[in-house]
């Protein structure tokens, strides 16, 4: 594992993460509107959580698993899912594809969360545990799916990267900013293994055999580490945004970061944080 960026003379907050308890065995993770349930235990911890700004240059995609990027947006309003399919899906799409050098860009879909009443603009509440998006199976199962949806007929593709755009659009400073954990502190072998359902309505039982053809992913859950280094970038604006990976087919970079919300309760925010994010997967023939 390598060394991680000396934090002596950078700012910290103290922020709760949850993380997964050891105890827990079977993983599931059901998303209807509005609501979010896991089947897994979580233990909170106190952790420090470093103030990436003043040395924001300083991170990248390769190297930590995530980057703040300056990035200018279109979009008028979020909450206009027409306008988001119209006009934000095409400029997440060409970024990516630009900013990785990729040969082809396929979008997986975008979601909102906000901290506070999230129904209400049918968004999800803050993902409020340590975890990635896609397991090592599960990127690989969804890159072939999505390749051969969006490319049919193409000549394959050698490394697929799936990375997550986040962009909060409601005024700064965040009541739950996003903390991203430095993947040069996060071992290889790390995770486990939770699946995740998209659902119309919350199962009233969390562990019968669901259909083969329900909609989800397969992700992962961290267990606690105190060598765990975060990082998060207070006071973000709407013209800002975290690209960070959440599997890369190539593991000679950093190929994830594991990450989660947490409560900033060192910020004055005026406001609940409501922000987008949009999953794409960038194939390199």
């Amino acid at each position: 594992m390598a060394a991680v960026t000396d934090t002596t003379d950078v700012q910290t907050v103290e922020g709760t993460l949850n993380y997964l308890a050891p105890e827990s065995t079977i993983l599931r993770r059901f998303t209807a509107p509005g609501v979010s349930v896991n089947t897994g235990s979580y233990r909170s911890y106190v952790m420090p959580i470093h103030n990436g700004r003043p040395i924001a240059d300083s991170f990248s995609l390769d190297r930590n698993g995530f980057a703040l990027i300056g990035h200018p947006t279109a979009v008028t309003d979020f909450t206009d899912r027409a306008e988001v399919e119209r006009v934000y899906m095409a400029e997440v799409a060409e970024f990516v594809k630009a900013y990785t050098g990729a040969t082809q860009v396929a979008t997986l879909g975008w979601l909102l969360r906000r901290s506070t009443a999230p129904s209400e603009n049918a968004s999800q509440p803050q993902a409020a545990n340590v975890h990635s998006d896609f397991s090592v199976v599960g990127a690989r199962e969804r890159a072939a799916g999505a390749y051969q949806s969006h490319f049919p007929g193409g000549p394959g593709f050698r490394r697929a990267l799936i990375t997550s755009l986040w962009r909060v659009f409601s005024p700064p400073p965040q009541d739950w900013p996003l903390a991203l954990c430095d993947y040069r502190s996060v071992g290889d072998d790390e995770g486990l293994d939770n699946r995740m359902y998209l659902v119309d309505e919350i199962p009233d039982d969390l562990y019968a055999e669901m259909p083969a053809t329900t909609p989800g992913a397969s992700g992962s859950e961290f267990l606690h580490r105190a060598g765990h280094r975060w990082w998060y970038f207070p006071g973000m604006t709407r013209d800002e945004i975290l690209l960070l990976k959440l599997n890369d087919s190539d593991h000679s970079v950093a190929w994830r970061a594991p990450h989660s919300a947490f409560r900033d309760t060192t910020a004055e925010a005026t406001v609940p944080r409501h922000s987008i994010e949009v999953r794409t997967i960038a194939f390199f023939e």
